[in-house]
């Protein structure tokens, strides 16, 4: 199947997140006229590569950095305006902003939300640390759910409501952050309010119903491309809870972030890097400690977009992937980073986990078990060159298409693309077998 048969399709990750799926969005978006990023928010990092440039995006979809793409946030999404306003001061009379959509009823993010973020992995209360962002984003997505403390796009254009609001969340936060973390400095609510007003200002252009919009786009026949946020395994229901993100990283997320049916989606790209990595706190089955590990994480230049922390890198889990997968439904598969493994005498791949006498052949509930668990692994043979100016299956070698094929039966679903690199001519598009 060629790319652009595809119709309206998801690219989601299928691991812990930083698969590369900024890379796959770029590099199927000539294929499409709308491109949604539908959850999630600044702590999701998408690298893209043009040339000699590389662009670190937080906030804004891929598509923006095409010039006839139409790029929605939709109302999933969390919103830092401070960070949203710097993307888009940065990228203004390189890029058609004009083009950008962001939805009206997108929860906002707020210096409290980021405050609390910080003190309560300080605090480690109740239980440790979940190694977040400090992005504020699980605190909002939390206020949001509360129903009393949210505060969405569309009321940054009504003064009067926004200052009464915003008046009495503000007290609410000081009360609760002094009691339960000794916060010293309160925040101030009507400088809060008088910035988040002049944010109003730059970003009433770009807001509207983008529910509609997309409704309507569809109708029409336009192709729409849904950029997941976070990979599958960070799910905040499926993922290794707790140390998860704070929305719905599956499928399920483009239904109810975009608010479209699941009926508009054709096809599903499941991204997975052809290792596994991790940021922050939490289980990693394959972890690679010393020498193995240090190589890995230099060759894939494996530190966050967001945080810049480096990143745990490990052997991949195929466990983990099955496990995404069968909650995902991946049509197709893209792998990013297999140029990273040249030069490994072997590569080991999970198959399954051992703890105790049991063996485990899917994720278990009680994340609490990966930490003693023994991954199973199956070796395939490494190969030594450098693979970064391959442009065609047939140009990999043998043992590099073997990795990528038993991958591919391992998951379940047929292997599309393959990056060899960062830039975007360093992707293999696959149209048979490997």
């Amino acid at each position: 199947m060629h790319w652009d048969q595809l119709g309206n399709t998801c690219v989601i990750g299928l691991q812990w997140g930083d698969e590369g799926k900024g890379k796959v969005v770029d590099g199927l978006l000539e294929s499409f006229d709308v491109v949604v990023r539908y959850s999630g928010g600044a702590n999701a990092g998408h690298t893209i590569v043009i040339g000699d440039e590389k662009f670190a995006l937080h906030q804004l979809p891929s598509g923006i950095l095409r010039e006839n793409m139409t790029s929605v946030i939709a109302g999933g999404s969390v919103i830092d305006p401070a960070v949203l306003i710097g993307e888009i001061e940065a990228l203004r009379g390189r890029v058609k902003l004009g083009n950008l959509r962001i939805s009206d009823r997108a929860q906002l993010v707020f210096p409290y939300h980021r405050q609390q973020d910080v003190l309560a992995e300080r605090a480690a209360l109740p239980g440790g640390r979940l190694g977040t962002t400090s992005r504020g984003i699980g605190p909002c997505y939390a206020d949001k759910v509360s129903r009393r403390w949210g505060v969405r796009v569309c009321e940054l254009f009504d003064e009067a409501r926004l200052r009464e609001r915003l008046g009495l969340i503000i007290a609410h936060k000081n009360a609760y952050l002094k009691a339960l973390y000794e916060l010293r400095e309160p925040f101030d609510s009507k400088a809060i309010t008088e910035e988040y007003l002049a944010f109003a200002e730059i970003l009433r252009p770009f807001v509207c119903n983008t529910m509609l919009e997309l409704h309507g786009r569809i109708e029409k026949g336009e192709r729409v491309l849904f950029e997941g946020a976070q990979g599958t395994m960070l799910d905040i229901d499926h993922g290794t809870y707790p140390y998860v993100t704070s929305a719905s990283a599956g499928v399920g997320g483009v239904t109810s972030g975009a608010g479209v049916p699941p009926t508009a989606i054709r096809s599903i790209v499941g991204v997975l890097k052809a290792y596994a990595t991790r940021v922050g706190e939490g289980p990693l089955p394959t972890e690679l400690m010393g020498e193995t590990g240090n190589q890995l994480r230099e060759r894939g230049q494996e530190f966050g977009t967001t945080t810049g922390r480096a990143r745990r890198v490990g052997w991949f889990d195929a466990v983990a992937a099955r496990y995404a997968a069968m909650f995902t439904g991946p049509t197709h598969l893209a792998m990013p980073h297999l140029d990273t493994l040249s030069g490994f005498e072997q590569l080991k791949i999970a198959t399954g986990y051992r703890l105790g006498d049991e063996i485990l052949n899917t994720m278990p509930a009680e994340t609490y078990l990966l930490s003693d668990v023994e991954p199973i692994y199956e070796t395939l043979p490494g190969w030594e060159r450098d693979i970064s100016l391959c442009r065609s299956v047939e140009e990999l070698p043998e043992q590099a298409r073997a990795y990528a094929r038993r991958i591919g039966e391992l998951v379940g679903a047929p292997i599309r693309m393959i990056g060899v690199g960062p830039a975007r001519d360093q992707a293999i598009l696959v149209e048979g077998d490997i």
